[in-house]
Formats: structure tokens, C-alpha cells, sequence
């Protein structure tokens, strides 16, 4: 979700102009799933900051989180209210340099902002070029796996042939390791901000949550519904569901303090229709960004993310045997949706099998969300992790 959500301001303080950055398109003709389905032409954004040197090995590929693009920094216009949502340390000597690095990020498939002019994905909402109809449920499940495929097919149609580093928050650091573990000899350094090496039974069952409300949906229709006339109070709820998810009680009891909120409030102490102003306040909110996304987009991502386990072998430790990554985990303290032990229990893997791996963590009142608006609190770690033989 937008850091601009939530009005808290991280970045490097620099005074300088906005880096500019524009979106490309990157089509394949057809494309073969983790799951062995072949989806004809799939297109996908993407962008690039920085330039790519002769050799073609400063590139450090960004994998972006659950609700977020390709758009980790810059801005399209200098008018544009907010940059990328890592902008804080991707740019001209930020932690992630731009002076010296190509950095690459690429929207995802079934990107859940599939109604965003600056969003391009193939998914359920896009036309099926076989029956010339949306097409819904009968798009092929995808895993990070094929995330993780499409963004190799772009990257090697660049000429690029190894990454410098992945670096990727939540659902971005899936993709991360992912990457680290299926091409071993493309991925010297990973980085998994607020991540998992997978997804464990509690984060499986607690990701089915935010597909019940859009289910329930009656205007869902198993998934056959147009754009105009879609499950949006189906998501919406999960929209409100995810952000309270992605966020603590400090922050929702902070929140409820400016609002004025107190239990026994007029209007639904004497209309059940009516809700408590953080309910209101909570829900406006995710009505608003509802309507660039779709909904099952939403659950296609979510159920990419339960298949999710580092390397899609059978077990953890079987994936994080492939890996010969240097590594750095960034949990966050406070996160109660990818608690710290997913990436402890990561890390702790990769330990007793000595490889070369560390943890360092964030800490502040966000939660989830700390990975996102509360990076550059780990901005010189990571500088000095990317600068490391």
C-alpha cells in the first residue's frame, strides 16, 4: 500500500530534483507456468533506473510486495504527488545507487492494480487472446516461481546474464529468495525485507481470509463479473482486512485518538447499520484503492503467495540447499503478517548449513508496513551489504 497512506515522510532528506523514470512493456508470445499451463502473449510493465554498464553486472533486480508495481522509485512527472515506494534508498547515491547499479523492477503477473494506467499485467482480467473474452477463472493459477520466470525471460532479453542483487519486501522478498535458490549461479547477494522462506500453515490459513470476503461477494459470480458491475464490497473488505493486517495496534489506536473514536459513539450506538469512525475511516480508505484493482487478481496473488515455499521444492531446507547467495534478512519487529520467526526460521536454515548469511531487523510502530515506509532506517546496512565481496 502507499507509504503516502499513511503520511509518514523516511526519506534521505536530499533537496535534489526527482529521479524521472517511464514505464516499458515486455510481451512473450506465450508462456509456460510452474504448474505446466501455457498462457498465450503475456505482457508485463516494467522500469529501470540507472544505466547498465558495458559488462552488463551492476544489476540489481527489485521484486515489489503484494500490493505494490514496478514503481520502487522515481516519479513519471515532477508533478506526480509521491515517488516509488522505495525511493528513500533507490536514486543517486542512495543505498541503492543508481549511479553505480542498472536497477530493474517488473510489475508482476496478475498484478493486483490491474486498472492503474501505470500497471501492465496479464491476468483474469485481461482479454484471452484464444476466445477474444476476459478471461476470469480460467487464467492458469500462477506461483512466484513464474513471477520469477517472467522476469528472467526480460532480463535476458536485455543481454543480462547475472544479477549483482535481488532485493524484495514481502511478497517481493518470496520472489527474492525464490530467485536465490532456482538460479543459483545468477544470485550472488539476496536480500528479504519483511519476508518468508515460505509459507507456513499459520500464514497459509491467515492468507484465506483475504479471499472469504470477495467470495462472499454475490456479485463475484465465481469469478465471471465485468468491471463496472464487480464484487467491490467484497474488495474492500479484504482491502480493509489487509491493512489492518499490515499495520499494529499502536498505529490503529493512534489513529483512533485523532479521530475522536470512543466505544460507545452515537452512531452505531443507535443504528446497526453504522460504524465506529476507525471502521469508517478503515474502510473509506480501502474503497478508494479498490477501484484500480481487481478482484481476482487479488486472489490469484494470494494464492500464489500459500504455494510459496523458497526454491518450490518439497520442503524448506531442500530449497535453501540450492542457495550459494550471500544473504540478508530485514524483519520487522513489530510485523504481525510475516512475523519475524518466517524469516528467522530463513535464516536459521541457511545457518546450519554454513552459508553466508545475516539478519539485522527494523523497528518502529508499523508493522508490516516498516519495510516499506520504515527502509532507510537499514539504509547504510544495505549499502555496505551491497558494496560486500
Amino acid at each position: 500500500m502507499p507509504p503516502s497512506l499513511f503520511a509518514k515522510q523516511l526519506g534521505n532528506a536530499q533537496n535534489t530534483a526527482p529521479l524521472l523514470v517511464k514505464k516499458h512493456v515486455f510481451t512473450m508470445a506465450n508462456f509456460s507456468t510452474f504448474g505446466g499451463k501455457v498462457i498465450d502473449e503475456i505482457n508485463v510493465g516494467w522500469e529501470a533506473y540507472g544505466n547498465l554498464n558495458e559488462n552488463k553486472d551492476n544489476v540489481i533486480l527489485i521484486t515489489h510486495y503484494f500490493s505494490g508495481s514496478s514503481h520502487a522509485a522515481g516519479k513519471y512527472t515532477p508533478s506526480d504527488a509521491s515517488a516509488g515506494y522505495w525511493d528513500s534508498i533507490i536514486g543517486p547515491h542512495k543505498a541503492i545507487d543508481t549511479k553505480k547499479y542498472f536497477v530493474v523492477s517488473v510489475d508482476s503477473l496478475v498484478n493486483l492494480n490491474a486498472y492503474d494506467d501505470n500497471v501492465i499485467t496479464t491476468g483474469p482480467a485481461s482479454i484471452n487472446p484464444r476466445t477474444g473474452k476476459v478471461y476470469g477463472l480460467s487464467f492458469p493459477v500462477v506461483t512466484i516461481r513464474d513471477f520469477v520466470n517472467v522476469q528472467k525471460a526480460l532480463l535476458e532479453s536485455l543481454g543480462i546474464k547475472k544479477l549483482h542483487a535481488v532485493i524484495g519486501p514481502s511478497m517481493g522478498s518470496m520472489q527474492a529468495i525464490d530467485w536465490a535458490s532456482a538460479y543459483p549461479d545468477w544470485v550472488p547477494r539476496m536480500i528479504s525485507v519483511i519476508g518468508a522462506g515460505e509459507s507456513d500453515a499459520w500464514t497459509t490459513a491467515n492468507l484465506a481470509h483475504w479471499a472469504a470476503p470477495i467470495k462472499l461477494d454475490s456479485k463475484w459470480n465465481k469469478g465471471d463479473y465485468t468491471r463496472e458491475n464487480g464484487p467491490t464490497d467484497g474488495l474492500t473488505a479484504s482491502l480493509m482486512l489487509i491493512t489492518q493486517n499490515a499495520l499494529t495496534p499502536e498505529f490503529f489506536n493512534a489513529q483512533g485518538a485523532q479521530l475522536g473514536f470512543h466505544n460507545t459513539e452515537k452512531a452505531p450506538l443507535e443504528n446497526i447499520n453504522q460504524s465506529h469512525s476507525i471502521v469508517s475511516w478503515l474502510a473509506s480508505r480501502a474503497r478508494a484503492r479498490s477501484a484500480k484493482m481487481d478482484a481476482n487478481h487479488l486472489l490469484y496473488l494470494v494464492r500464489a503467495c500459500q504455494l510459496f515455499v523458497a526454491g518450490h521444492r518439497e520442503t524448506l531446507t531442500s530449497g535453501m540447499e540450492q542457495i550459494r547467495a550471500k544473504t540478508l534478512f530485514i524483519p520487522s519487529s513489530s510485523d504481525l503478517l510475516l512475523m519475524p520467526y518466517l524469516s528467522t526460521s530463513a535464516y536459521s536454515a541457511l545457518k546450519d548449513m554454513n552459508k553466508d548469511t545475516f539478519i539485522d531487523e527494523l523497528h518502529g510502530d508499523l508493522g508490516h508496513l516498516e519495510g516499506v515506509t520504515g527502509i532507510h532506517a537499514q539504509a547504510e546496512r544495505i549499502r555496505a551489504f551491497l558494496e560486500s565481496e
